[in-house]
């Protein structure tokens, strides 16, 4: 008995050792999250260790909305086909655009081991520099006015934040009680209540992220004039006068019908020639009107306003004698 111990206990610890070496497949990355800039070779890496099989399969994908292959049965695929090489189970992409930002996932299988799949995730952002920004700057303003200017650079990455210069020299963001204007540095929007002729100057925006040298629009000049109180003074008389020249015209065409048909009711009768108005007929003792017929009652005379001679109602006419 005292012999065979120490060869049991040999055997213990040759598979103790044994089972120290034989692991199931185990992927890793090195390095999770990747940083680059834009045209740069972003390197995804993953590692990994299987307990038997020597030749697993490897895969690549990209996830988003769907998930998509980017190295699937051997080959890249999708936008990585023709720009990336795999080496073990890292691979190595060229030239990277900031559409190649996002997540990654490193997958392997090994069917001969207990534990058949691991996986590992590698994030890559790629930073862009900021690009020249587009201006929105008006040429001129009248004093008082409401002026609203733009600034926005669409490729950079991180988004960019903007600071505006007058003649060349920096407006603040901060908000004071003594200013005209407003300035977000976030959405890149200058704007002035009611800007003055102070406000006026030369005016540009700078993009900027940090990632590379900023990037400014061309300086664009803008004219803030005065309005011309006098040519409005003008304007506001001329108006004025017309009005009051309107209702003077008017009150003398009323005053002119209501003379004739005074003179008219001074002569007892109403000539056919001489059609008065229908307010006219109101005030007239032997004047009706009828739509489109004056008659005169005290003549027994009738007439349309068109001025053509109309057919007169006999019997009516005896009735009203």
């Amino acid at each position: 008995m005292k012999r065979t111990e120490p060869l049991l206990l040999i055997s213990a610890l040759l598979l103790l050792l044994q089972s120290q070496f034989c692991f199931p497949v185990t992927v890793s990355s090195p390095k999770p999250k990747v940083e680059i800039h834009e045209n740069e070779d972003a390197v995804l890496p993953c590692v990994f260790k299987t307990e038997k099989d020597s030749h697993p399969r490897i895969e690549w994908k990209k996830k988003g909305k769907d998930i998509s292959y980017v190295y699937f049965n051997g080959t890249f695929r999708g936008s990585f086909a023709g720009r990336a090489k795999m080496e073990g189970a890292t691979v190595t992409l060229y030239r990277a655009t900031l559409r190649d930002s996002g997540e990654y996932r490193c997958e392997v299988s090994a069917s001969m081991d207990s534990n058949t799949l691991g996986e590992a995730e590698v994030s890559l952002k790629v930073l862009v520099p900021p690009h020249t920004p587009l201006c929105e700057i008006p040429s001129s303003a009248l004093t008082g006015a409401v002026v609203e200017m733009r600034c926005e650079d669409r490729l950079s990455f991180p988004p960019a934040t903007y600071r505006w210069y007058k003649d060349n020299r920096p407006l603040s963001s901060t908000r004071q009680a003594n200013l005209t204007y407003t300035l977000d540095t976030q959405s890149g929007k200058l704007y002035f209540r009611a800007v003055s002729q102070a406000d006026s100057g030369q005016y540009r925006c700078e993009a900027s992220n940090g990632v590379g040298a900023p990037k400014s629009c061309e300086g664009k000049h803008l004219q803030i004039d005065m309005y011309d109180m006098n040519m409005m003074i003008i304007i506001t008389v001329a108006a004025g006068g017309l009005l009051l020249l309107s209702v003077s015209v008017l009150g003398v065409c009323c005053c002119c019908w209501r003379r004739r048909c005074k003179h008219q009711k001074g002569k007892g009768s109403l000539s056919t020639t001489d059609i008065p108005s229908p307010l006219c007929c109101e005030k007239h003792p032997t004047c009706h009107f009828h739509g489109n017929i004056v008659l005169d009652m005290g003549h027994q005379t009738a007439s349309r306003r068109t001025g053509r001679d109309s057919g007169y109602d006999k019997q009516s006419m005896a009735k009203r004698q």
